[in-house]
């Protein structure tokens, strides 16, 4: 990671029972961040203690809120600390690469996006990557966010954000759970946010694709959109 981004970019990792693997993401981002955020949202297993052994920020949620609601928590509080220019989204189970984060805040410091969305299917070869289940889930939020906001993107369920500070100043999550990811693309067109897409690495391993989301969860983020996010 260049100098200028290393104490001017906060990574958030929203953590729900991810003891097993925590401790080495949070320590592979600290190579090259110096300010990582970890909300433990609600974890029943040692994931807050697995944090506590690092020189991650450790914020604790007494009950599980939802993977949006603990990127809320931890954007509440990069956006308090003053040297902060650059806000990362970034998974807790090892699906993302750190050093995807340098080459989207290098997109992002030229000033012409206020947001960088991670996409796996640029390249054909991390497309090819996606199991074909994933692979249709995605297609399908990809025509419902086509659908519900216009926005042009490939890929529109991607954890991995980097985003300025006049964005993290726009996106407020109020829904709580998977939901959020297409949420923060509705911010994007309601605040006439300037956006663009840069290819990332999305590994595939055994431990995260049995954690990955089932079909119903894509029902239920349709109905949280549809449903609970009408009256906004």
């Amino acid at each position: 990671m260049q100098k200028k981004f290393v104490n001017s970019t906060a990574v958030i990792i929203p953590v729900y029972n991810e003891g097993k693997v925590i401790r080495n993401v949070i320590a592979d981002a600290l190579k090259h961040v110096s300010t990582v955020i970890a909300v433990n949202d609600g974890s029943k297993d040692n994931s807050a203690d697995e944090i506590a052994k690092t020189n991650a920020i450790l914020i604790d949620h007494p009950i599980n809120m939802g993977q949006g609601a603990a990127l809320q928590t931890g954007l509440e509080y990069a956006r308090e600390l003053e040297n902060i220019s650059y806000f990362v989204h970034f998974d807790a189970d090892g699906q993302h690469d750190i050093r995807d984060v340098e080459k989207m805040l290098a997109i992002l410091e030229k000033g012409k996006y206020d947001i960088v969305l991670g996409s796996r299917f640029l390249e054909k070869v991390s497309a090819k990557k996606v199991p074909l289940k994933k692979r249709i889930l995605l297609k399908l939020a990809l025509w419902f966010t086509v659908l519900t906001t216009g926005l042009k993107l490939t890929d529109t369920h991607n954890g991995l954000r980097v985003f300025n500070r006049k964005a993290a100043n726009a996106i407020e999550i109020t829904l709580p759970d998977m939901a959020h990811a297409s949420e923060i693309l509705a911010l994007i067109h309601q605040y006439k946010l300037k956006y663009t897409e840069a290819p990332v690495t999305i590994r595939y391993t055994a431990y995260s694709q049995a954690k990955g989301q089932p079909i119903l969860n894509a029902i239920n983020i349709v109905y949280d959109i549809l449903v609970k996010g009408k009256g906004k």
